[in-house]
């Protein structure tokens, strides 16, 4: 099969283009606008790169380091690896800059795909109601999304966002999108449900995601049919139980081995894939107000229900508002998937409280990380809360490796 290149836009901390990598797709440039995003990026392309050349021992040493260097880990890359991740805001202005870059990179191969969904944040229910749509100017970046087809006219692309891109503004900016998609040359198609789910793709998290397929109008193809696995595994016997427990404000951004052996579910979806350890496995410290409420939280969920905000002892209730937002404290499902993560996870941990009730606290970077099936091996730049962020951000990896197996079939003709 041909060596297949991608571009990836808004490429946050890279779970997109994890899985068209494990498909054997090959990046030519990562466009992303957060410096700690595209320091990750960089991480994993030096980490790609010396696995690729058998040089893995170095990124393991550079894992177990207690005083990480990154830049001295990315001089042992290619230069233009390291160069090849473009930390740019997409706009009018920049664009020159960044084709530029891009040709540089690609130095007159072809381009065969670009992924990548522009923040959904302007498209989600709660960024709505937060700011006039007309004028977040994150609502018109798909027309930016066009211009690279037309640029480098790839012959599919993979446009993801959240199920909120179908009914903003009553479909209109849907609307909008596949005009100028058209326009520029292509068909694109919704998934028949209109939405996908990363739990039907191995991923231990109910997901839901609008995966938007394009292709070139001659190409004459349809929405690909992606093969849905039945998920048999949970997120407290398959996915935490090899990690150290740990009481609130514990842990650390360093090296720990594991205490259990692997297991199918770890070994499956490759997230403990051949290191004795992990790192940042860390988790917030909270106040005694919060732990009090997360024992109740993990009570009422044993008892099979969700806590309500309103319904905590008045001494607990801490915010004047009782009326909206009642779940503001939820206890990962231990028994089945979690429910999604998302970028707020960077502000606190009350929507995502461990299962466990002797360690009463909320999830460690390396749990989000594992709930989004991020390998044990995915080292995220920057602080313990930029880790986070980034982690709410990303399209999960064993998701993306599935889409990029049918994609890359299709592109070879198969």
């Amino acid at each position: 099969m041909e060596t297949l290149n991608y571009i990836d836009l808004f490429a946050g901390a890279g779970g997109l283009s994890e899985g068209f990598i494990r498909a054997g797709f090959n990046p030519i440039a990562h466009v992303e606008m957060n410096k700690d995003a595209c320091d990750t990026i960089k991480t994993r392309t030096a980490y790609h790169w010396l696995k690729e050349n058998k040089k893995t021992r170095i990124y393991n040493d550079y894992l177990k380091s207690e005083n990480k260097n990154k830049e001295e880990l990315w001089r042992n890359v290619p230069e233009h690896l390291i160069n090849s991740v473009i930390n740019k805001e997409i706009s009018e202005k920049t664009l020159p800059e960044i084709f530029k870059s891009i040709d540089k990179e690609l130095n007159g191969q072809k381009v065969d795909l670009l992924i990548g969904g522009p923040p959904c944040q302007a498209y989600s229910i709660v960024g709505r109601a937060r700011k006039d749509m007309e004028s977040d100017p994150r609502n018109h970046l798909y027309k930016h999304y066009v211009k690279f087809l037309e640029k480098y006219q790839p012959r599919m692309f993979v446009f993801e966002n959240v199920p909120g891109i179908l009914s903003a503004k009553n479909g209109e900016y849907l609307d909008k999108i596949f005009k100028a998609v058209q326009k520029a040359g292509y068909e694109l198609a919704i998934p028949p449900k209109n939405h996908l789910n990363a739990k039907s793709f191995g991923v231990l998290q109910d997901r839901k995601r609008v995966i938007i397929i394009g292709w070139k109008q001659e190409l004459n193809l349809k929405y690909p049919n992606f093969e849905e696995t039945e998920n048999k595994f949970q997120v407290l016997k398959d996915l935490f139980s090899d990690l150290k427990p740990l009481k609130n404000g514990e842990g650390t951004l360093n090296a720990v081995k594991y205490t259990k052996p692997t297991n199918e579910y770890l070994k499956q979806s490759k997230i403990r894939n051949g290191l004795d350890f992990v790192t940042q496995h860390i988790v917030r410290p909270n106040n005694e107000n919060d732990l009090e409420i997360y024992q109740i939280a993990v009570d009422e969920w044993n008892n099979g229900k969700r806590l309500n905000y309103a319904d905590l002892p008045k001494r607990l209730i801490k915010h004047t508002n009782t009326e909206s937002f009642v779940n503001r404290f939820q206890v990962v499902n231990g028994r089945g998937f979690s429910h999604t993560v998302v970028a707020h996870i960077a502000m606190d941990g009350h929507y995502y409280i461990h299962p466990d009730r002797k360690q009463n606290r909320s999830i460690s970077v390396r749990e989000a990380a594992r709930i989004q099936s991020f390998p044990d091996d995915y080292f995220f730049e920057g602080s313990r809360t930029a880790a986070f962020k980034q982690i709410g951000n990303a399209v999960p990896p064993l998701m993306a490796a599935a889409l990029a197996k049918t994609i890359s079939q299709l592109l070879n003709g198969k």
